[in-house]
């Protein structure tokens, strides 16, 4: 029986390189993204059963219509990605409230929404996996101009582990997972920039591609795990950061 898998943020960068990753592999997909056009064409590249929902995932009842949709389509869910994102440069004492309350709305309440939406699904299951799309910048904010993107992705990492914890003993089979990324070549990254410690993090790195991350994504969602750096190169960068400010003990 194929996969449904539900992607926010799908319209363009890591989102829609995963629909067209899954799309290969035989999945039935849900679509959900701002830029209708965007996402109809993204939707109309992939070889399986796609469809494209229009939605705003700052808003809850969008989100709720996308797990509708998906539902009323196919009959169940059985992987939602949170993925929609967005970054903000401005270093902690230039922040505004308005910034803070933008990154927290696009980078957590939105996968919150999706949360909300679909695990009480999965409860009745009594299977499937709910994967967020993270940054490593959570574990080691090592751009400060990153202050409250870094900040969100932190928070959103605490949630997604609590939410992991609640379910571990009631309902093993369904999983949570948290993907961070570390510097990918999408429109987030160009539009963002990359300066200061950012530009010598990704010449430390190296930046992986949509597609390489949606590979990995791809993979966890055959192999389950809790928690996935998708460069390899980020354990290093984390546990650094974590040696030289003693959070290690």
């Amino acid at each position: 029986m194929p996969t449904v898998t539900v992607i926010t943020g799908a319209s363009g960068g890591i989102g829609a390189a995963l629909a067209r990753r899954l799309g290969h592999a035989g999945h039935r997909l849900v679509l959900g993204a701002r830029r209708a056009d965007a996402l109809q064409e993204v939707a109309e590249s992939i070889t399986s059963t796609a469809i494209a929902v229009p939605t705003d995932v700052t808003v809850r009842a969008e989100v709720d219509a996308l797990g509708r949709a998906a539902l009323e389509r196919f009959g169940r869910v059985d992987v939602w990605v949170n993925n929609a994102g967005r970054g903000l440069t401005a270093p902690v004492l230039a922040l505004t409230d308005a910034q803070l309350d933008d990154m927290v709305t696009v980078n957590v309440k939105s996968a919150l929404y999706g949360m909300q939406t679909i695990v009480p699904h999965f409860v009745e299951r009594g299977e499937g996996h709910l994967i967020n799309v993270s940054s490593f910048l959570a574990r080691a904010p090592i751009a400060s101009v990153r202050s409250a993107y870094s900040a969100a992705k932190a928070m959103l990492n605490s949630l997604t582990a609590n939410l992991r914890m609640d379910l571990a003993q009631s309902h093993p089979d369904v999983h949570v997972t948290t993907i961070m990324p570390g510097l990918v070549s999408t429109e987030f990254a160009h539009n963002a920039g990359h300066e200061g410690p950012l530009a010598a993090a990704s010449v430390a790195m190296g930046i992986q591609t949509p597609d390489e991350v949606a590979d990995i994504i791809a993979d966890v969602i055959a192999r389950p795990r809790a928690e996935v750096y998708t460069n390899p190169n980020s354990v290093a960068v984390v546990r650094r950061y974590l040696e030289e400010t003693g959070a290690l003990g």
